[in-house]
């Protein structure tokens, strides 16, 4: 069934439309480059101050406040314009590991970043012990993952 809305999604006109447009792939890739940056820059300034680094002055608390509606929005910004480069590639997506792995470590990103390291990042400072710094780690360590994988979705599949 998964391969089936694969090979559908490939067959798409608008899949067809983003691989013979000049101008239209390396549009949204610039677009989701700029988007990555943004949920990147949102992620690890407080990820650092999780770890005790970067904007020491300022409570994690406010600064994950601050910047999580530039996380959610950079996030969200992301995934509409992963899903035309995921269209327009599709069959090669199904049949790449490095996707699906990707895909997971999403998963697992979300889950983390919105239960353990909000709840984390929004505490009272000096109550969790090293726990921050644990949290921060793990954050950047799975977020870089899917960075990694998604790279090597280009290079290897």
């Amino acid at each position: 069934m998964t391969q089936s809305f694969f090979e559908w999604m490939q067959g798409l006109s608008f899949s067809a439309w983003m691989l013979e447009e000049t101008w239209a792939s390396p549009i949204i890739q610039c677009m989701h480059l700029v988007a990555l940056v943004a949920f990147a820059g949102a992620v690890l300034v407080v990820d650092m101050r999780l770890l005790g680094r970067g904007l020491i002055k300022t409570s994690t608390a406010r600064l994950a406040r601050e910047l999580d509606r530039w996380m959610i929005w950079s996030f969200v910004a992301l995934f509409v314009t992963g899903a035309p480069q995921v269209l327009s590639t599709a069959l090669k997506q199904y049949y790449s590991p490095f996707f699906w792995w990707k895909m997971q470590i999403i998963v697992i990103g979300l889950v983390f970043t919105f239960t353990i390291r909000r709840r984390v990042a929004f505490a009272e400072e000096g109550t969790l012990g090293h726990w921050p710094k644990v949290v921060g780690v793990l954050s950047i360590g799975i977020w870089t993952s899917v960075s990694v994988w998604a790279r090597l979705i280009g290079l290897l599949s």
